[in-house]
Order: structure tokens, then sequence, then C-alpha cells
């Protein structure tokens, strides 16, 4: 059970619950599916508080750059540097535009968020942040939909812990959120070796904490 209360002026913000990033999804994170019901959970109770809720949803062309197979020789999974926007390691070809594993997955309740946001649609940069394009340059507009409404806590939780939960957590708070990841409601992708570990310990520094939302 919860026993979390939602605060005043507060947002709910899931992040990329699609089915590429699902048990079998070309980017699959392990035990993705498995937090569903407690995501949903969490969407009804922002959603009957009043709360905003916010789902995101990666949205690549194809060919994009995060894509191993744009790069001649290069593996997904391979890290990479030196290029603006992209990295620290390519990707599988994930989330492509109308395809079925760029979908939100079924079993999401949709009908509980506010606003769909689609990332990382231009070709040549990535977009972990749901905040902030990965050229740390590019906002989304996230950030001035939620002021407009008042928002002033962020509460993030999804796929994958690492990598888009994370730089979204970090850019709200450099945007002027106090902000908090449920990591219970979240997976991570875990590559390269070790990542899980530093982001956890870069928290504390940033200003952001992380919580559970099911006791």
């Amino acid at each position: 059970m919860a026993s979390f209360v939602v605060p005043p002026r507060s947002a709910l913000l899931v992040v990329d619950m699609q089915n590429d990033f699902m048990p079998g999804g070309a980017l699959a994170v392990a035990g993705g599916d498995e937090i569903i019901d407690g995501v949903n959970a969490c969407m009804r109770q922002f959603f009957d508080a009043g709360a905003i809720v916010v789902l995101t949803q990666d949205w690549h062309p194809p060919c994009h750059a995060s894509f191993a197979s744009a790069h001649a020789g290069r593996h997904p999974y391979d890290q990479i540097t030196g290029i603006l926007g992209i990295g620290p390691v390519l990707w599988p070809d994930h989330c492509v535009q109308g395809t079925r594993g760029a979908d939100i997955h079924d079993r999401v309740e949709k009908n509980h968020a506010h606003l769909i946001l689609r990332k990382g649609y231009h070709g040549q940069i990535d977009s972990y942040s749901a905040f902030m394009e990965n050229d740390k340059k590019t906002p989304t507009g996230l950030a001035g939909f939620l002021k407009e409404k008042g928002i002033n806590v962020v509460y993030i939780c999804g796929l994958a812990f690492d990598y888009c939960v994370h730089y979204s957590a970090i850019d709200a708070v450099a945007l002027g959120f106090n902000a908090s990841i449920f990591v219970d409601l979240s997976r991570a992708v875990g590559s390269p070796p070790g990542i899980v570990e530093i982001v956890k310990g870069s928290y504390a520094k940033q200003g952001c904490t992380l919580l559970r939302y099911m006791q």
C-alpha cells in the first residue's frame, strides 16, 4: 500500500513507459513491466488529487544519431564520446516514430495523463531529459508548461532510472523545481557497468531525493 500524500502544486512525471523498453523490446529494461501496476496507482492518486500528470515518449526518427546502426562499424552499447548531444553509449534502434515499439505500453493508464511529451525527435540530438535535450541548450517546453500551471514540486518515475529518469531529475532541480524519484517505480538499463551506483551517488550533491512510493 502507498502511504504517500500528494502535496499541493506538484506534478508526476512518468518517463518512457514504452514497448521498446519493456522485456522483449528493442532496448529492453529488465523488470520494466513489473512497475506498471505501481505506476498506474501513482498516476491515479496524483490525478485524483488534482495534480498534473505527464507521460514522456521517446520519438526517434529512423537513423537517429544515437543508434549504433547510424555509425559504421559500431555496435549497440558501444561507448562513444566527442559527439555533442549523443552518448555516453550508442543504442539499438528503438522507439522509432510510428512503430509499435514507440507506443506507450497498453497497460499504462494514459487516460490519467494531462500531457504526453514527445522527445528525441531531432535527428542529431538525443533527449534523455524530459526538460532539456542532450545539447544542454534546447528545451522541450516542459518546464514552461509546469511553471504556467504553478507547479514547483516534481516526482519522477519510469524507464530508465540511470538515463531518462536521472537526467530529468537533475534538470528539474537545475530549473528550480523540487525533484524526487520514486526508486521502486523505476528500473535501470545498467550500461555501462557501474552507472547505477554513479547516478545514485550524485543525487545528494544535486539536491534530488530518492523515495519509495509503495510501503
